[in-house]
């Protein structure tokens, strides 16, 4: 759900921001967060090795529990949360043995709902069980590269894959970005899609909003002088006269930049032609 705004301020004018009415107003469990320093993109040097990092709002990093191994124990959604460092929201789960977890929200599940973590569960919204055993055709989130290493794919707002088929040892998953690949069949999956659909049409409204999340203004090459930007200088307005590159000269804008060789049978189908 989004919420639109009566312009009664020039930043107002355009803003669209996601709903956060139906989300707990409770602060995070203590046990379950952790500092977050900002580097501001600076390495141990001082040195600005990513550059439009700064400022931003301070915050908690919250523990989430990726690797859903507390297998076979039912565990009820005691409220759904807001988190500040990444799109989707997240749910505070209690087990019957009272230990309290959080995990990423799936879609439409509510505070009160019982998930479970095992070999054989429910095909339901929320409980997580190995490839092998989740029938073809089912969206899921929250899947393991590695059996045991925890969930790597398909985190953010609204994202979901897709179980294509199997072949052991290997299931085939079609991702959110088009590309297909093999995954070992014993890897974990969260069945279902990850809350916040709604993320993709924010409309932040101002620039202000920007900085509170930690991004700096950004400066085009071509306005820049010759000694600042491979794209600099020229009398009157240019276009760059050259392919994109970066300040040091690095092509940009399309160059691939995949050098993991070790996994490329997996890929059976690439994202791009």
């Amino acid at each position: 759900m989004l919420n639109k705004f009566k312009p009664v301020t020039p930043g107002l004018r355009g803003t669209v921001l996601v709903s956060k009415k139906h989300l707990s107003k409770e602060k995070p469990v203590k046990s379950l967060t952790k500092p977050l320093h900002s580097t501001g993109g600076r390495n141990n040097q001082g040195k600005i090795t990513s550059r439009r990092m700064g400022g931003g709002v301070k915050r908690k990093y919250r523990v989430i529990d990726f690797k859903r191994n507390k297998i076979d124990m039912k565990a009820e959604v005691i409220r759904n949360e807001y988190d500040p460092n990444r799109s989707a929201f997240i749910s505070l789960l209690k087990y019957e043995d009272g230990e309290l977890r959080y995990i990423i929200t799936p879609k439409n599940v509510n505070v009160g709902e019982h998930l479970i973590s095992g070999e054989n569960v429910d095909i339901k919204n929320g409980n997580c069980l190995p490839l092998r055993n989740i029938p073809v055709g089912t969206n899921i989130h929250n899947i393991e590269l590695k059996p045991g290493a925890g969930a790597q794919l398909i985190r953010s707002a609204g994202s979901s894959a897709q179980i294509v088929s199997k072949e052991s040892p290997y299931v085939q998953v079609k991702l959110i970005s088009g590309e297909i690949r093999h995954l070992n069949k014993n890897s974990k999956a969260t069945v279902g899609e990850v809350s916040n659909p709604d993320q993709k049409n924010v409309k932040l409204g101002k620039a202000g909003r920007k900085r509170y999340l930690g991004f700096r203004p950004k400066v085009r090459g071509v306005v820049m002088n010759p000694v600042d930007h491979p794209h600099g200088g020229g009398e009157g307005r240019t276009s760059g006269g050259r392919n994109p590159v970066t300040p040091w000269g690095v092509a940009t804008k399309g160059k691939k930049t995949r050098n993991n060789k070790k996994t490329n049978n997996f890929i059976i189908k690439r994202r791009k032609k």
